[in-house]
C-alpha cells in the first residue's frame, strides 16, 4: 500500500501561483499518481496525472495551459504547479495512487 500526503495548498488572489506537492511512502511499486479535486458541493474530478516510469503526462481541459504535473523520483514526490489560478479552481486537492488517497490540501482563490 501506498501513503500519500498532500501540501502546498493555500488562499492566493486570481492570477497567482501555487505548488502543491505529494509525497509518497510504502512499499507497493508506484505506477502513476494523479490529482483530484472537489469544490463545495461538486463531485471530484480528475485534474492531471503522471506515470512514474516514463514521467508521460495528461491533463483535464480545464487546467490545460495553467497546470503542470511533474515528478522527483528520488523524493517519491509530485508536484502540481498551478499558474494562472481561478476562483472555480477553488477545492480541496487530492493526489491518488492506484486505490490510496491522501487527505487533500485546500486551495482557495480569491477574485
Amino acid at each position: 500500500q501506498v501513503q500519500l500526503v498532500e501540501s502546498g495548498g493555500g488562499l492566493v488572489q486570481a492570477g497567482g501561483s501555487l505548488r502543491l506537492s505529494c509525497a509518497a511512502a510504502g512499499t507497493l511499486k508506484i505506477r502513476a499518481i494523479d490529482w483530484f479535486r472537489q469544490a463545495p458541493g461538486k463531485e471530484r474530478e480528475f485534474v492531471a496525472g503522471i506515470t512514474w516510469s516514463l514521467g508521460s503526462t495528461y491533463y483535464a481541459d480545464s487546467v490545460k495551459g495553467r497546470f503542470t504535473i511533474s515528478r522527483d523520483i528520488a523524493k517519491n514526490t509530485v508536484y502540481l504547479q498551478m499558474n494562472g489560478l481561478k476562483p472555480e479552481d477553488t477545492a480541496i486537492y487530492y493526489c491518488r495512487s492506484s486505490t490510496s488517497w491522501g487527505l487533500g490540501t485546500h486551495v482557495t482563490v480569491s477574485s
